[in-house]
């Protein structure tokens, strides 16, 4: 017998002598990171609402209860037992059926009124026909990618079960070593922006934070061929956790399944639906540019189907040594900061991702207070000294001026913007402004993937701020509902009908101009002088974008656009700063400032050279902490 399945008869001896003696334990599995309790009494188990809680406290392990299969209700029977039970006003759309795990999953409009009052409708759907509830909320706006995430994995159940149970047993497994150190190493976006990479190294355990690709800079990958990373052996990554779902953090995640990792995911829901949506649209873009994508769609399903996703604030363990836990990082949808306890108190780290310390119409602001951080690994994308984005207020202003100033002289508004997050903060500012009256109400029209993104921000408004949460349950008040958004199907007589066409406002990715339905749109309305092209995001360096920026106004299409290798631009061109995901030099620091506890070393990453070294050296001068701006492939160990 191992270790763990020793260690789960203990388990499974320690609840049987807790549950009351009518109550049977049939078994006990790791299932990832949680413990799966199996019982043939689970309406008795339903009936007391504290024994999971009580179990889970003296066991200090995440715990699920399921039926065997051959206690269940039949699904017919439960069917309709089910629906009487919850408030009409709850809108169920949908209820499957799983008799090899004993859930069913109801799909709601409302899902808190499926729960319940501290989950007591749960317990008596259980309690009742003895299946165990799943409850997952219809979406406001159909999105095909969440439907085909949901279809995937419940096709994929079994198999994703097995994945679990390995998982399960690898994350509790007997620790190996009596050593006790912490290390992180470098593998990209160490005075750059892009290629998100690391690793975090204990003696028992090596996880991968983020794999990205690098924006505007081809063939430019992390480090992962060093020994530290896949030069080992893809099987020797124990875990790897991804902050949130930008190609710059994400892009090469299925590529790890190509090399042959076997190992979990760990991100938010919104982060695996986005990351799927995000990397299929990558290989796409890069078929149609003719490049040869670095992995292919079955890899990005091997990615969803590894996913094991995590709630904000829940501590959850991920190997023998290491707690992770997820908290907002107010940057994207599902975007999280990272923070790792490591063995028994040895050692706290957290890594940023990328970060907005303030409140935006869309997120609530960066968490930044946790139980212990010694080393803090932090995002220095507006690092520079001069880095002061314009406050948001100022920026919406400015905004609407080139708005107003281009529809009067007949003209269009090009934004080129990124997919997930910009997007939908834009189109909550435009809806806005023209229901207060600040802007005339004309088109906005969305292409490339924004329609999508914005169903699938509909779909987890719980990641949303609190104040647009409470106006996306309610139809009449949705503001990604308003009448002027118009969905771009993508073809080019559609993007014709709107050239010709009076004054709009269009949004089209690729938000950095590297590729992407916004090539057609230059090629549509570059030459006209009425128009303006509208930056709202960071343009990275190399990138069209920045190029744009700069100055450049004959445009090399590397014919990205049939027929066209240059197109002269004689559309205005303007910077509106202040929308940007990411926190300014005010925000890093006060993110520093405020954290409770502050951390002694803070390693500075995920900027140009310029931007790291001036926050490190403000850090360093403002709160006498150890401040690094590290290069890719450093390693540094701590303890």
């Amino acid at each position: 017998m191992s270790a763990v399945e020793r260690q789960l008869e203990d388990i499974k001896e320690t609840i049987a002598s807790e549950v009351p003696n009518d109550v049977s334990i049939s078994d006990v599995k790791y299932e990832g990171p949680e413990l799966v309790v199996y019982t043939r009494d689970p309406k008795k188990f339903a009936g007391d609402g504290d024994l999971i809680r009580r179990l889970a406290s003296q066991l200090r392990k995440r715990i699920t209860v399921r039926p065997d299969p051959d206690v269940l209700s039949p699904p017919r029977e439960a069917r309709g037992r089910i629906r009487e039970i919850i408030p009409e006003e709850a809108g169920v759309t949908d209820l499957d059926f799983h008799a090899d795990t004993g859930e069913v999953v109801i799909e709601a409009e409302k899902p808190g009124m499926v729960i319940g009052r501290h989950g007591s409708t749960l317990r008596e759907i259980t309690q009742d026909v003895g299946w165990t509830p799943e409850v997952v909320r219809t979406p406001p706006i159909e999105s095909s990618t969440v439907s085909n995430v949901r279809n995937f994995l419940k096709q994929e159940r079994e198999e994703r079960r097995d994945i679990l149970e390995r998982v399960g047993r690898q994350i509790h497994r007997e620790e190996m070593s009596d050593d006790e150190w912490v290390r992180i190493t470098t593998l990209g976006c160490c005075r750059e922006v892009g290629r998100a990479a690391f690793i975090l190294n204990t003696p028992e355990t090596r996880v991968l934070i983020d794999c990205g690709d690098k924006p505007g800079a081809e063939g430019e990958v992390p480090y992962l061929q060093v020994p530290e990373a896949l030069g080992a052996g893809a099987a020797n990554i124990d875990a790897v956790v991804l902050t949130h779902a930008h190609l710059d953090h994400s892009a090469l995640i299925p590529l790890l399944f190509k090399y042959g990792y076997d190992g979990p995911i760990y991100c938010t829901e919104p982060t695996r639906d986005l990351m799927g949506l995000l990397t299929l649209d990558y290989l796409d873009v890069a078929a149609k540019e003719g490049r040869t994508p670095p992995y292919e769609s079955e890899q990005v399903r091997e990615a969803i189907k590894h996913c094991i996703p995590l709630e904000y604030g829940d501590v959850t363990d991920i190997a023998p040594d290491l707690k992770l836990t997820f908290h907002n990082a107010g940057h994207i949808l599902g975007s999280a900061v990272s923070h790792f306890h490591v063995g028994d108190g040895l050692y706290n780290v957290a890594f940023s991702g990328d970060i907005h310390y303030d409140d935006t119409r869309l997120f609530n602001g960066a968490v930044n207070e946790f139980p212990r951080v010694e080393t803090l690994v932090m995002e220095s994308t507006y690092g520079g000294r001069n880095d002061y984005q314009t406050d948001q207020a100022d920026s919406e202003a400015k905004l609407k001026r080139v708005i107003n100033r281009t529809v009067d002289r007949g003209g269009k508004v090009l934004i080129p913007a990124f997919a997930v997050g910009r997007s939908q903060e834009l189109m909550l500012v435009l809806e806005e402004a023209m229901r207060s009256g600040d802007i005339p109400e004309i088109p906005v029209h969305l292409d490339g993937m924004i329609w999508e993104a914005t169903a699938i921000h509909t779909t987890y408004p719980e990641y949303l701020r609190d104040d647009l949460r409470d106006r996306i349950f309610h139809d009449d008040e949705n503001p990604f509902l308003a009448e002027q958004f118009n969905h771009i199907d993508g073809g080019e007589e559609e993007r014709q009908e709107v050239a010709d066409g009076g004054p709009c406002i269009i949004l089209s990715t690729s938000g950095m101009i590297e590729g992407g339905p916004i090539m057609s749109w230059l090629d549509h309305v570059g030459a006209e002088d009425d128009s303006t092209l509208t930056f709202v995001g960071y343009q990275a360096q190399g990138t069209l974008g920045r190029r744009i920026q700069n100055g450049w106004d004959e445009i090399p299409m590397n014919d990205r656009v049939e027929g066209r290798s240059t197109l002269q631009l004689n559309m205005d061109v303007e910077t509106v700063d202040g929308f940007s995901g990411h926190a300014d030099r005010q925000g890093l620091e006060n993110f520093v400032r405020t954290m409770n506890p502050r951390p002694e070393k803070v390693l500075c990453v995920h900027g140009d050279e310029s931007s790291v070294q001036d926050l490190s050296s403000a850090l360093y001068h403002e709160f006498n902490m150890r401040t690094f701006a590290p290069k890719n492939l450093e390693t540094f160990r701590f303890k």
